[in-house]
């Protein structure tokens, strides 16, 4: 039974997120807020803070070596995108200790969870500064993995047709407007 401070994981029991391959997330603003810009005319038109949020994503390889960004779409209240989990470089400057098979990083610096914590913390960090804004994130994200070729471009169509299906979108807090 769940006590005090208990919440249920909607992470995959026993994965391994530092592992190599193609992650679909999604983070969206707190309480669905639209605090990185508008759509006009089905395209996504970012005001300072989605601009920002696209600048943090990009930035993601730089802070993160064994990360590769990939399709990518900052919406009104949330962000899609994909990033690839690579491995690690090898040559004299890595100094990590070799892992036996089957052995876990010690720590989570390369997981897709410190990767988001890292892209949610920039964001919040010029918020905090910049803007009145002091709540800028819901508290978790979602995650995909994605399994083969297939899958992976069926998710970049998705991302980059979806500020045109935003009148649509259950994210879009003003969607019973638009019918």
């Amino acid at each position: 039974m769940c006590r005090v401070n208990c919440r249920r994981s909607i992470r995959l029991k026993g994965y391994d997120y530092s592992k190599s391959g193609a992650y679909f997330v999604t983070i969206c603003t707190r309480n669905r807020e639209c605090l990185f810009g508008d759509i006009a005319d089905g395209k996504m038109v970012l005001n300072n803070v989605g601009r920002v949020a696209a600048q943090c994503w990009h930035a993601i390889p730089g802070h993160f070596p064994h990360a590769k960004s990939d399709a990518f779409v900052v919406m009104p209240n949330h962000v899609h995108g994909i990033l690839f989990i690579v491995d690690a470089p090898v040559g004299a400057k890595n100094f990590s200790p070799l892992l036996k098979p089957g052995q876990r990083p010690r720590g989570t610096s390369k997981t897709i969870g410190s990767i988001i914590r890292g892209f949610k913390i920039g964001v919040t960090k010029w918020m905090r500064r910049d803007t009145p804004v002091q709540y800028v994130r819901q508290r978790n994200y979602y995650e995909h993995v994605i399994r083969n070729d297939d899958e992976l471009n069926r998710i970049r169509v998705y991302i980059a047709g979806k500020p045109a299906r935003w009148e649509s979108d259950r994210e879009n807090p003003y969607k019973e407007s638009f019918r």
